[in-house]
């Protein structure tokens, strides 16, 4: 399979989109470049035979899941699944896209860069895990920590126009005392609330693969930093291709803008004691799909069987994880605290 990475003009060396500068450097003669100047740039492709070649006998034994592809810096052959769109070798770590992936239908349409560069994310998670006391030591161990990958995961954003309408019932109870009598009193209402309602950004995974609690629980991300989408963005990072399509989540889509649309006309419903919706309809006018790539840092971590995984929204920094419990240590400060409230009842009883 073809790669194509981004080469500094100066060196030759490969380029790497730096997060805080939010531009592209060469780790080699220490170049930089801004987007429009790698847009002046030709990248490099690995267009030979060679490269492209596969042999009839490795075809058959690969899974319709795995691709094989050639790195163009020291010839050494990776598999990748079948949704990978952005990696590294391996053996040399040279950044690669993989042609073909995000083109077409697969383009992304927008993408937000990460503003959190490598060094940053793995100083939070360190910060992260020393508050967790009963964590095992292998979760923070430098060989962990080096798992510690900037993803760019696939979402779906979705705008819409709808019209909608709710009624409700809603009372009001108010209570007095005049004297030695209390008194309430409950006043009935039928409300009625409509109008035209616009969405934007109702976000969806577009990843089957993806731990949906690991992408879900670091948004949200600010939509105002958007970008045209951008293949040099991925240069030093991995992204991953979608595998869900409009149609698999249209029911779902819909039944989430009709919820929002129900919840902001209820949101003006204010002043009552309780108020029941008693009919709601939305009619959904106009919706328009965006395919976006987002930033996350991510770990998974195996321990006795199950999978953990940390979290970090590489845009604001916001972290989420499922951690494993060491309980040799939860034992041990149990056995610690017990020891100590024996001998503090002993003392206690003693001098009773």
């Amino acid at each position: 399979m073809p790669v194509l990475t981004y080469k500094c003009k100066n060196c030759s060396g490969e380029l790497l989109f730096n997060p805080e500068t939010q531009k592209f450097v060469c780790e080699y003669c220490n170049g930089s470049f801004t987007q429009s100047d790698l847009e002046k740039l030709e990248p490099k492709k690995d267009e030979t035979k060679e490269a492209e070649k596969i042999s009839e006998d490795t075809a058959l034994k690969q899974s319709e899941d795995t691709n094989l592809y050639t790195c163009n810096s020291c010839g050494a052959e990776i598999v990748t699944d079948s949704t990978t769109a952005a990696t590294f070798c391996y053996y040399c770590h040279n950044p690669v896209v993989l042609m073909g992936r995000l083109d077409g239908n697969f383009l992304p349409n927008r993408i937000i860069p990460f503003k959190i560069n490598r060094s940053s994310a793995i100083d939070k998670f360190v910060g992260w895990t020393k508050k967790k006391h009963f964590v095992p030591k292998d979760f923070y161990s430098q060989d962990q920590i080096e798992l510690l990958t900037g993803v760019y995961f696939p979402y779906w954003l979705v705008d819409s126009d709808s019209k909608s309408e709710l009624t409700a019932n809603a009372k009001k109870i108010r209570t007095w005392t005049t004297g030695k009598m209390s008194y309430t009193e409950t006043s009935h209402y039928s409300l009625t609330r409509h109008g035209d309602i616009h969405l934007e950004d109702v976000i969806k995974t577009a990843l089957k693969k993806a731990n949906k609690k690991l992408v879900e629980s670091v948004q949200p991300f600010d939509e105002k930093e958007l970008q045209k989408f951008s293949m040099t963005f991925l240069s030093g990072f991995q992204a991953e291709k979608r595998d869900i399509e409009q149609a698999d989540l249209e029911n779902e889509v819909n039944a989430d803008i009709k919820g929002y649309c129900e919840a902001l006309l209820k949101g003006t419903m204010q002043g009552y004691s309780d108020v029941t919706p008693t009919y709601s309809n939305t009619l959904i006018n106009n919706i328009a799909w965006e395919y976006t790539l987002l930033p996350v840092w991510a770990m998974t971590y195996k321990y006795k069987n199950e999978t953990f995984y940390y979290a970090m929204n590489g845009q604001s920094g916001k972290t989420c994880g499922k951690l494993p419990v060491d309980m040799k240590k939860l034992l041990a400060v149990a056995g610690i605290i017990s020891a100590i409230s024996m001998v503090i009842l002993s003392i206690g009883g003693y001098l009773i």
